[in-house]
């Protein structure tokens, strides 16, 4: 029989892998986990009053210029407000702020001022008339450029006009340390914070460094 470089016979590993990898087919849905989960920050202009509303379904979507993508539903309260005046407000928010960031998810602006709610501070943004929320580490304003009607969410796409960065983020030299943030992200109706320090973008193929000789 024949055997693999640990000595286990060819055909038991295959059994084993096949193990490991079998599957169980489901029907289509939203699969995709975990995602980042933000508050969303709207209103404060043309008559409507600022809000908040939690959105996980986000994402990166053009380098230059930067954009973004958020998909909301048409029946939630902020969907009119952003449709009306165009523009909104990304806030990350950190772990320790998952208590609001569910509350916002799950009670209307229609009835409930958030802001008053969370007890979370609207400041004012610098290119864009809603607010945004003070304490989140990271802020990202924007303008809407499209929107696509796609069934139960409408998909803005949006450029990102302004950017504001919390100062306990970054060291002597001004640079980005994000893993400071202790940001949050869902996955399937639960929020995790983020775990362990895996690596960079590239570390895969990084060459080791050399030693320097004494």
């Amino acid at each position: 029989m024949k055997r693999d470089k640990s000595g286990a016979p060819n055909d038991r590993r295959k059994t084993e892998a096949q193990t490991v990898m079998r599957k169980t087919s489901w029907k289509p849905g939203n699969m995709l986990s975990p995602v980042p989960v933000v508050l969303v920050s709207c209103g404060g202009a043309r008559g409507w009053k600022p809000n908040l509303i939690t959105i996980a379904w986000i994402g990166s979507v053009c380098s230059d210029p930067p954009m973004l993508s958020i998909a909301v539903r048409p029946e939630r309260y902020s969907h009119a407000i952003i449709k009306g005046t165009g523009e909104f407000v990304v806030n990350l928010p950190s772990a320790d702020q998952a208590k609001a960031v569910d509350w916002c998810g799950v009670v209307s602006g229609r009835d409930v001022d958030k802001f008053a709610g969370t007890g979370l501070t609207p400041a004012p943004g610098r290119k864009v008339a809603c607010p945004l929320v003070m304490e989140c580490p990271l802020n990202i304003e924007c303008r809407i450029r499209k929107r696509l009607e796609l069934g139960s969410h409408t998909l803005l796409l949006a450029e990102v006009v302004a950017v504001h960065v919390s100062s306990q983020l970054l060291d002597s030299r001004g640079r980005l340390n994000l893993q400071k943030a202790g940001l949050m992200a869902f996955a399937h109706g639960h929020y995790y914070a983020l775990g362990r320090h895996l690596g960079h973008f590239g570390f895969s193929v990084r060459k080791p460094k050399k030693r320097a000789r004494a």
